[in-house]
């Protein structure tokens, strides 16, 4: 891989302090009903709403509010660092010339690892810490749509690529405009 590649989103997305309450407020939620449906389960009765207020309060501000100041401080350093250790695989004369980190939904798993625009297609490449693991190509003269989404109808991180073939793939991204803006580029130029 070149080393004259451009690296863009490892800067991290700032998330406003709305989007964090709701962020707090929806994982604390969905952790109580998921404790709930455990509690019901395997002890075939609920416990008390002080124990599920206490467990949702307190795993809906790690998760909403400790959680992104860890990211905003440290997300940056440790992508990068991730990043150096995966490598696409490219097929002869290809180059990479944009790389950063990046998810793609597979299945109901966000696969974490490194989205590349190389001259010929985008790649996106897992790192090892993962379920499903590999490698994904998408040819630019096989992309039909390119449009903004947000992930979890909250933060507008996400970008989805529709291929011709009617399969989609759902990429989380930092700095999306960036992103949208240089994959067109390279759909239009083909």
């Amino acid at each position: 891989m070149q080393s004259d590649s451009v690296e863009i989103g490892t800067k991290v997305t700032n998330l406003n302090w709305k989007t964090q309450i709701q962020l707090s407020i929806l994982t604390g939620l969905l952790f109580i009903t998921f404790f709930s449906i455990l509690d019901y389960l395997f002890d075939g009765q609920l416990k008390s709403l002080t124990r599920y207020a206490v467990i949702g309060v307190s795993f809906g501000l790690i998760m909403g509010l400790a959680l992104p100041y860890f990211l905003k401080k440290y997300g940056a350093k440790i992508a990068t660092k991730i990043g150096k250790t995966i490598i696409p695989e490219l097929t002869e004369n290809e180059r990479v010339e944009i790389k950063g980190p990046a998810n793609v939904f597979r299945g109901m798993e966000s696969v974490g690892g490194y989205l590349f625009l190389t001259n010929k297609k985008m790649i996106f490449k897992s790192h090892k810490i993962n379920i499903q693991t590999g490698q994904t190509d998408i040819d630019y003269e096989s992309i039909e749509d390119l449009s903004e989404r947000k992930t979890a109808k909250l933060i507008d991180n996400g970008i989805r690529v529709k291929t011709k073939d009617g399969i989609e793939f759902d990429f989380i991204v930092n700095q999306r405009e960036i992103w949208i803006n240089k994959i067109s580029e390279r759909i239009v130029a083909v």
